[in-house]
């Protein structure tokens, strides 16, 4: 049953994304948590009536929120990226608990710096969007971050 709506949802979608919906905006900061520690901070702006899910979704549900940060010399990832609490519900569709945001949602990176001259670091958000009638296909979106 979950791969017969999986399916149909993944048609519509094709249906729907010939009308380019972007419900999802992006936008990136940097935040100083001591002289060598600093969060990338990647904020999602959600239009209203649109959800995106969790980094943490269960086996056989939407595509989770993933984020990609390309390697350098300047700098170590701590951990992994944190997210803010969101709404978590019994999807009717998925038919299981699922953690989505709805207007906007933040997303932090904690890094430790190498050296203290200025660089820049790359990476990328990958992530599935639904409304009450559909769901997008997943999207990646490049994300750039400046350390100062």
């Amino acid at each position: 049953m979950k791969t017969k709506i999986f399916l149909l949802l993944f048609v519509i979608t094709g249906y729907v994304q010939a009308q380019i919906f972007e419900p999802v905006t992006w936008e990136t900061s940097v935040e100083k948590v001591t002289d060598s520690e600093y969060d990338l901070i990647a904020t999602a702006k959600i239009e209203k009536g649109w959800h995106l899910y969790s980094q943490t979704v269960p086996e056989g549900g939407p595509v989770a929120t993933s984020f990609s940060f390309e390697g350098n010399s300047n700098y170590l990832k701590k951990g992994n990226t944190t997210e803010e609490k969101g709404h978590t519900v019994n999807d009717p569709i998925f038919e299981m608990k699922i953690t989505y945001f709805a207007d906007r949602a933040v997303f932090m990176q904690r890094i430790k710096l190498r050296n203290t001259k200025p660089f820049e670091i790359k990476g990328s958000v990958t992530f599935m969007v639904c409304d009450d009638s559909r769901c997008l296909p997943p999207t990646t979106k490049d994300l750039t971050f400046n350390i100062n």
